[in-house]
């Protein structure tokens, strides 16, 4: 996907804070303002124990988590700690789930209603960046419409999606013009209705890093982390913005106009790429946890929270593909924080 050189980028408050967000006020209640979450990932050999981690996401006021499939230690983990969380079907089960019923239920059993007494669950993700010509596409809604059903009276409290690549756009510049490819509209369309009528957002994956490197010639990288003055000629301050009403704009398309995007994964690696630094990564993570806070939502959604999900926790060793992607961490391995990352109170 290509973003044009239009694109420019403002210059974000630079606040600092031991804390990366502030999930809670000091009465203890849900900070209205609380949009953040963290994606916790572990294609890694050298994290922390879980009961650890549960511990960091508690006193840096991390009040939401995002995890890609039913890690039972985690769960157990979570239990009692007032967490919200994001839980994944891996992309390997979703055939079986969407074939079988009972294979719903029993996902449900295990890994919800096991738990539901203790542990506060968002979402459920059923599938990550599923692409429209992967065979798994198939699968997916029916997979959702079965974990759905499985889910009996939890239906009301936890909502149902999956998390896609902007890669399904056709067009995305300028933003109002976004759209979903021909091939991918087959795909995304049912997928949309379902969320929809279920009144569930679309989770997305939204990167300005890839954005940014894969055509550094049209994409500033002041544009592409919020440190930009000014405005383009279309309304646009920065790259992030600019890639989610394109979206906007194609679920549009689709029929869906009051459908939300919560944003699954945001984030910049500190090293092993181009424009892969720590001065970067800092400047992106502050940048982009302020414009979340300050509740100016897109030129396409005014003052609507974005509800977003930085990636990652850590720094994961394992990690396969380009370099870089062993380096999204907000925190290393030992539990120490990379960035001074501004609260979102």
């Amino acid at each position: 996907m290509k973003f044009a050189a239009e694109f420019a980028a403002e210059v974000a408050a630079n606040r600092k804070s031991s804390r990366i967000t502030g999930g809670y006020n000091s009465a203890g209640e849900s900070a209205a303002a609380q949009s953040l979450g963290v994606c916790y990932g572990i294609v890694a050999n050298n994290l922390p124990p879980v009961v650890e981690v549960i511990d960091l996401f508690k006193t840096n006021g991390i009040a939401r988590m995002r995890i890609y499939n039913p890690n039972q230690a985690t769960l157990e983990a979570l239990r009692g700690s007032n967490i919200e969380l994001a839980i994944g079907v891996s992309n390997e089960d979703i055939q079986s789930i969407a074939n079988d019923i009972s294979s719903a239920t029993s996902w449900v059993q295990i890994n919800i209603i096991n738990y539901a007494n203790d542990v506060i669950f968002r979402y459920i993700i059923v599938g990550n960046e599923i692409s429209h010509n992967d065979p798994t596409s198939q699968f997916v809604l029916r997979a959702m419409q079965n974990i759905y059903g499985a889910l009996g009276n939890l239906q009301n409290q936890i909502k149902i999606s999956t998390t896609i690549q902007l890669s399904l756009l056709g067009s995305s510049y300028p933003p109002s013009q976004g759209e979903f490819s021909p091939d991918a509209i087959p795909y995304i369309t049912p997928i949309v209705n379902f969320l929809a009528s279920n009144g569930a957002p679309l989770l997305a994956n939204v990167y300005p890093y890839f954005a940014y490197i894969s055509d550094q010639k049209d994409i500033s990288l002041e544009y592409a982390t919020f440190t930009q003055q000014g405005y383009t000629d279309i309304g646009y301050q920065n790259l992030f913005d600019a890639m989610l009403d394109a979206l906007y704009a194609a679920i549009l398309k689709t029929g869906a106009s009051d459908l939300q995007i919560v944003v699954s994964e945001s984030g910049w690696p500190s090293a092993g790429g181009e424009g892969a630094t720590t001065e970067n990564a800092a400047a992106y993570y502050t940048n982009l946890i302020n414009h979340v806070n300050s509740g100016n939502g897109t030129p396409m959604r005014p003052g609507q929270p974005i509800e977003t999900y930085l990636f990652a926790m850590f720094d994961e060793n394992l990690k396969p593909g380009a370099a870089s992607e062993q380096y999204f961490g907000l925190f290393t391995p030992d539990k120490s924080q990379k960035y001074n990352i501004a609260s979102i109170n």
